[in-house]
């Protein structure tokens, strides 16, 4: 297997509203963000994904959530901020936006 590792980041203001403590008042963090794509074959030229199309797509998702009071965004008005929310948030985002090749997104990972 071959996984192909991208990074992004973003700054947004958060609160939680089901904790109790400091986080429960609107805050910022910079969040960091990896995502991971498997693949059991390389393609031509040795390749089994174009970096630059997986970092575009991951960057596009980023920037919607750059600068953002992210419980004014749709997918969090439901749902709490917390980190693992957003991580399965960018997940899913990621797998839409890349199509037919979405099914390699191994998994996310977003820390502060």
């Amino acid at each position: 297997m071959y996984i192909l590792n991208v990074r992004s980041h973003y700054d947004s203001a958060h609160f939680l509203r089901d904790y109790h403590g400091k986080c429960e008042r609107l805050h910022g963090h910079r969040y960091e963000v990896e995502a991971g794509l498997a693949f059991e074959e390389v393609g031509a030229g040795g390749m089994a994904y174009d970096f630059t199309e997986v970092k575009r797509r991951l960057r596009e998702i980023t920037g919607e959530l750059d600068h953002q009071n992210l419980n004014d965004l749709p997918p969090f008005q439901e749902i709490e901020t917390s980190a693992e929310n957003q991580a399965r948030y960018i997940f899913e985002q990621l797998r839409e936006r890349l199509g037919p090749e979405g099914e390699h997104v191994l998994y996310v990972r977003v820390w502060e």
